[in-house]
């Protein structure tokens, strides 16, 4: 039974697949984002400095008149902890938004304090999948909200890793 045993245990070390997390440090994600509150899709970028921190950005832009505007932000990220396929993060969103509309332009400001998670299916680990929920600090249309979100995978991001 000892030996079985043994001999079973040394095939798992010998030939599993290393169940370390992903190292993206260095690495530039590209990808997609819909987190900016005047709901213009954005085009999001995302690089690992350290194990610990990353940044990233959004711009997004539209000539629609009314319903265009634009949108730019800052996002910093701090790694919380890693599992094999899994990074789990807080980041903190700074942008300013511009909203058209047919009374006139709206202009504006988002911060968003998220948790959140960054998840890539084995063998496939150039895909970043995230998702996170926290509080948004925003003004836009001359109002003033403090609000919940919850960001899915598609509105928080998908991210292709060069």
């Amino acid at each position: 039974m000892n030996r079985a045993f043994a001999l079973v245990l040394l095939s798992i070390l010998l030939f599993a697949q290393s169940a370390n997390s992903m190292d993206r440090r260095g690495r530039l994600g590209i990808g997609m984002s819909n987190q900016l509150k005047n709901d213009l899709p954005a085009i999001s970028f995302k690089l690992q400095k350290s194990n610990a921190f990353a940044f990233g950005g959004l711009v997004g832009v539209s000539t629609r008149d009314p319903g265009g505007g634009h949108g730019f932000g800052l996002k910093v990220y701090r790694n919380l902890f890693d599992e094999p396929q899994l990074t789990f993060y807080t980041s903190l969103l700074a942008a300013i938004i511009k909203e058209r509309q047919v009374s006139g332009d709206d202009e504006g400001f988002q911060f968003d304090l998220t948790v959140g998670s960054e998840f890539s299916f084995a063998g496939l680990q150039s895909l970043g999948f995230s998702f996170e929920t926290g509080i948004s600090l925003n003004k836009i249309n001359g109002e003033f909200g403090i609000e919940t979100v919850g960001y899915h995978f598609v509105t928080a991001g998908i991210l292709f890793y060069l």
